[in-house]
């Protein structure tokens, strides 16, 4: 799995249009002048759609479960375009949908 480093600017949603955006990115490490973001935190959403009636409530957080295999920051695995993350409590997938594209991972 390669693809696009995620950033601070990089746009990324939940299934149900809510913003996603990283807790915690790494100010040491920047792509495009902007902060890289890594696997161990997790990200915020803001703005979701969703509200079952059976009361999950709509995405508040996403915890990444797969990101890059050989591209590290501060000793912690970079996000990928074509990284995973679960939101909680809905379970529901996020969306990366634009990122820079001058620097790859793997």
């Amino acid at each position: 799995m390669s693809g696009p480093l995620l950033h601070l600017g990089a746009t990324v949603m939940c299934m149900h249009g809510g913003q996603a955006t990283p807790s915690a990115p790494v100010p040491r490490v920047l792509v495009s002048g902007q902060p890289v973001t890594t696997q161990a935190a997790p990200y915020l959403v803001a703005g979701c759609a969703f509200s079952p009636p059976q009361g999950n409530g709509p995405c508040v957080t996403a915890q990444w479960i797969v990101a890059a295999t050989r591209v590290f920051a501060t000793g912690q695995p970079v996000l990928l375009m074509s990284s995973q993350a679960l939101c909680a409590p809905t379970g529901t997938p996020l969306m990366a949908v634009a990122a820079q594209t001058r620097v790859i991972g793997m």
